[in-house]
C-alpha cells in the first residue's frame, strides 16, 4: 500500500439506515479515553460481556501514514509481526555487542594487577553522570537542588598518578600494563579526547536556576494576610508583618515578574512553509494552516467522524503536526489542498490524502473549547510487566499506531495527556521509530485485566456445572491456599501493568547482590560455588541464621548466626528474613542483615532464592540484581543431568520444564536478565558477564529504590 500522510481515521457511521449488524455495534466514543459506551439505545443488560463482544466489532481508527507496513488498513493475520521484529533486534544487539567485546585489543583481564584494582572497593569513585537527576536542576523528593560539577581531572594529575603508580609496583606484568596506558595517555588524539571530555562535562554540569513553582507569590501573600488577620498567634501576626513590609513586597513583585517570563512557553517560530491565519468564510471563523511534510515524516494526527464532520482527536508526538504546532484537538478539517473534507467518509478521506506530500494547506474551524498551553512533560521510564500486542487489541482507538512490546521491555513514556492511552517509544527504538506509539495507560490496563478476570469468574460456575455457592467457596479456597511464605503460588488477584524505573550505577563500594533463581537441578546452586571457590576475594554468601545448637567446629558468625527460637521468631514477625523454613525441628533462615554485612565488605553478595522470596528481596534496600537460570530443551537437560550422574524420568524433565514456564509467566517481570543453561561452562562465562556489566553500565532499577 502506498505511504499516505497520517490521519488516524476513527470511521463512525451516521447513517440511519444502517443493517442489523452494524446497529448492534454503533457506539460512542471518545478520542481521549479507551471507554467505549452504547449510544444506540439497546439495552444494557449485558454487563461486561455485552461491552467487550461489541468493543471487538469495531475498529475505531484507521491509521494512513505510518511508516512501513503500519499503515496498512487491516491486517491479514491476527498475530502480529511486531514481536518477531523485536526479538530479531535484540538477537542483533546482542550479537553486536559480543562481536564488539571480542574485538578489544587492550584485554583489562589479563593484568592480575588491575583485576585486583578492580576487585578493592577503596578505588574508585562514583560516577555523577548516573546520579538521579529530574527537572532543571535536579529533584530530590520534589524539591529541586543546585548540584556542584565534579572536580576534573587534568591531564598533568592523570599523567602523574600513572607515574606514582608505576614506582609503586613491583611485578613485570603489572609495569607493562602501566607502560601501555601512558603510551595510551601521551597520544595527541587521546589528550584531545580527553580534553574533548572535560570541555562537556564542565558544559553538562553548569548548575542551573530552579525553575518557578507559581508566578502569583503577591496573590498568595495576600490570601496569607487575611487568614492571619484575626490570629492571635504570634507567629501568625509575626508573618502578617513580614509579609507586608516594603521590601518584602518588592521581592515578591520582582520573583513575579521573572517567574512569568521564565514559564512562558518558547513562541514557535514557523518556517516559511508554515504558517496559520484566520478569517471569516460562510459565516464561521476559519484557520488557514500550512505544513510542510516530507516523505520519510509521518504527519502524526488522528481524527474522528463527529456526524458528517472530520475533526482532530489526536496529535501524535514526533510527526510534522506536533512540531509544527499549528494543528490542535478539536479543530475540524474543511478542506485539505482545495479538496473539501467535510460530509465525506474516513476511507473518502483515506484516499485523498493517500498521495499528498509536500505542502498541505488545510482549511480549519478552530476548536471553540480551547485549552491551556500545554506544560513541558517529563519523560517516564518504565518497565512493562506483561506483553503487549496491538494486532490482538480489540480496544486500541488505533491499531497501527499501537506499540508491541514483550514483558521487560524499558517504555519510555512522553505523554499522558490522554490517560487511557499513553504515547511511547521502546528503549533502543527511538531513532527507528519516527512516531510515539500508543500504549495502554495504567489505569486503563488495571481496569480491563479485572473486567477480565470479572467475566471469567462469572462464567467458570456456568462451566463446571456447579452451583452459584461454589463461586463463593472457589474465592475462600483460593485466599487460603495463597502464603507468600510457604509456597510458590502466584498472586493472582496482582494485576501487573508497569513499573517506573531510573537508572543506577552501582558504586565500587557497594555491589548489588546477585540472586539466582530457578527450578531444581537447572544448575543455579552450581553457579553460585564456583563463583564462590574461584574468586573468594570478590564473592560471598550470607551466613544463615538458625535455632539450632552449634557444634564444636562452628563459629558464630562465620558458619551460622546462633539465635533462640523465641529471637528467630520475633525477627522473623518484624519481616527481617528474605526466607526461612524448618528442617528437623529446626528453623533456619536468610536475613536482609547477613546480606547487608557482605555488602559492607565490598564484596558481591550470592544468593540461591526461590520465587516467594523474590517480593520481599525486592522491598528492602539491597537494590538485587535478579537473574533466572532457565532449563534447555528435555534431552539437553537430560545430557546435563547425566553427567551428575541423574537418570530422571522423562515426566520428571518435563515437570522441570513446565516448573520454569510457570516462574516466567508469573515472575518473569522480576527478572533483571535470564540465561539457559544449556552448557554449564558457558552459562558461568554469561554469569560472570552479566555480573561485570553491573561495573561498566547503569541498569534500570525501580526509581522507587533511589528515593
Amino acid at each position: 500500500m502506498q505511504k499516505a500522510p497520517l490521519l488516524t481515521l476513527i470511521p463512525h457511521t451516521h447513517s440511519h439506515h444502517t443493517s442489523p449488524h452494524t446497529r448492534t455495534a454503533m457506539m460512542t466514543t471518545s478520542h481521549m479515553n479507551g471507554y467505549v459506551t452504547e449510544s444506540d439505545g439497546g439495552g444494557g443488560s449485558g454487563g461486561g460481556t455485552d461491552f467487550l463482544e461489541e468493543v471487538v466489532q469495531r475498529h475505531r481508527e484507521m491509521a494512513v501514514d505510518c511508516p512501513s507496513e503500519l499503515g496498512a488498513r487491516t491486517m491479514s493475520v491476527r498475530r502480529s509481526a511486531q514481536l518477531e521484529r523485536i526479538r530479531q533486534q535484540q538477537e542483533d544487539r546482542r550479537r553486536r555487542e559480543e562481536e564488539g567485546r571480542n574485538r578489544q585489543e587492550l584485554d583489562l583481564n589479563s593484568s592480575m594487577r588491575l583485576k585486583k584494582l578492580s576487585q578493592n572497593p577503596k578505588v574508585g569513585i562514583d560516577n555523577p553522570t548516573f546520579e538521579q537527576m529530574e527537572g532543571p536542576g535536579g529533584s530530590i523528593g520534589g524539591l529541586q537542588i543546585l548540584t556542584a560539577p565534579p572536580t576534573l581531572l587534568e591531564l598533568e594529575d592523570l599523567l602523574m598518578s600513572l607515574k606514582q603508580v608505576q614506582h609503586s609496583l613491583n611485578d613485570s606484568q603489572s609495569q607493562e600494563d602501566i607502560e601501555l596506558v601512558l603510551q595510551l595517555v601521551q597520544k595527541s588524539d587521546f589528550q584531545k579526547a580527553f580534553n574533548i571530555h572535560n570541555a562537556v562535562a564542565h558544559y553538562m554540569n553548569r548548575p542551573s536556576p530552579p525553575y518557578p513553582l507559581t508566578d502569583h507569590t503577591q496573590s498568595l501573600a495576600q490570601e496569607v494576610e487575611v487568614m492571619m488577620h484575626n490570629s492571635l498567634q504570634k507567629e501568625g501576626l509575626e508573618l502578617s508583618t513580614l509579609l507586608k513590609t516594603p521590601h518584602m513586597q518588592a521581592l515578591m513583585m520582582a520573583h513575579d515578574s521573572v517567574a512569568e517570563q521564565e514559564m512562558q512557553l518558547e513562541p514557535h517560530v514557523p518556517s516559511v512553509n508554515q504558517s496559520e491565519t484566520l478569517t471569516q468564510w460562510g459565516g464561521e471563523t476559519v484557520k488557514f494552516v500550512r505544513i510542510e511534510k516530507a516523505k520519510d515524516i509521518p504527519l502524526g494526527a488522528t481524527v474522528r467522524n463527529d456526524m458528517d464532520s472530520v475533526v482532530i482527536s489526536r496529535i501524535v508526538k514526533g510527526g510534522a503536526a506536533e512540531h509544527s504546532g499549528l494543528l490542535h484537538e478539536g479543530d475540524e478539517i474543511l478542506e485539505i489542498n482545495g479538496v473539501e473534507i467535510r460530509g465525506k467518509d474516513v476511507n473518502e478521506v483515506f484516499d485523498i490524502l493517500a498521495d499528498m506530500h509536500g505542502v498541505l494547506t488545510f482549511v480549519l474551524i478552530p476548536n471553540a473549547q480551547t485549552k491551556p498551553p500545554p506544560i513541558k512533560e517529563t519523560v517516564m521510564h518504565v518497565k512493562a510487566h506483561f506483553d503487549y500486542d496491538p494486532s490482538d487489541d480489540p480496544y486500541v482507538p488505533c491499531r497501527e499506531l499501537g506499540l508491541c512490546f514483550q514483558k521487560g521491555d524499558i517504555l519510555h513514556i512522553i505523554s499522558q495527556d490522554d490517560p487511557n492511552w499513553w504515547q511511547a517509544y521502546r528503549d533502543g527504538d527511538e531513532d527507528n521509530q519516527p512516531l510515539a506509539g500508543l500504549v495502554p495507560g495504567k489505569t486503563f490496563q488495571q481496569q480491563r485485566e479485572a473486567m477480565k478476570q470479572t467475566i471469567e469468574e462469572d462464567k467458570e460456575p456456568e462451566k463446571s456445572g456447579k452451583l452459584w455457592c461454589a463461586k463463593k467457596n472457589k474465592k475462600k479456597r483460593k485466599k487460603m491456599q495463597y502464603n507468600a511464605n510457604k509456597n510458590d503460588d502466584f498472586d493472582n488477584e496482582e494485576i501487573l501493568t508497569y513499573e517506573e524505573m531510573a537508572l543506577y550505577h552501582q558504586p565500587a563500594n557497594r555491589k548489588r547482590p546477585i540472586a539466582l533463581i530457578g527450578p531444581p537441578n537447572c544448575g543455579q546452586n552450581e553457579l553460585r560455588q564456583r563463583l564462590l571457590s574461584s574468586e573468594p576475594d570478590r564473592f560471598a554468601g550470607a551466613v544463615p541464621h538458625t535455632t539450632r545448637s552449634r557444634r564444636d567446629v562452628e563459629v558464630n558468625g562465620r558458619d551460622y548466626h546462633f539465635v533462640s527460637r523465641q529471637a528467630f521468631e520475633m525477627d522473623s514477625a518484624a519481616g527481617k528474613f528474605i526466607e526461612s523454613g524448618e528442617f528437623e525441628k529446626n528453623l533456619y533462615g536468610t536475613s536482609t542483615d547477613s546480606v547487608r554485612q557482605v555488602i559492607n565488605t565490598g564484596k558481591i553478595c550470592l544468593l540461591c532464592v526461590h520465587t516467594q522470596s523474590l517480593k520481599v528481596l525486592r522491598s528492602s534496600d539491597l537494590k538485587p540484581y535478579i537473574i533466572f537460570i532457565a532449563p534447555p530443551s528435555q534431552e539437553r537437560l537430560r545430557a546435563l543431568l547425566a553427567k551428575d550422574n541423574k537418570n530422571p524420568k522423562p515426566e520428571e524433565l518435563r515437570d522441570i520444564i513446565e516448573k520454569a514456564r510457570e516462574m516466567e509467566q508469573n515472575y518473569g517481570h522480576l527478572f533483571d536478565a535470564a540465561i539457559v543453561n544449556t552448557d554449564l561452562d558457558k552459562a558461568y562465562q554469561e554469569l560472570m558477564r552479566l555480573i561485570n556489566k553491573l561495573d561498566t553500565e547503569p541498569q534500570w532499577v525501580p526509581s522507587s529504590w533511589l528515593r
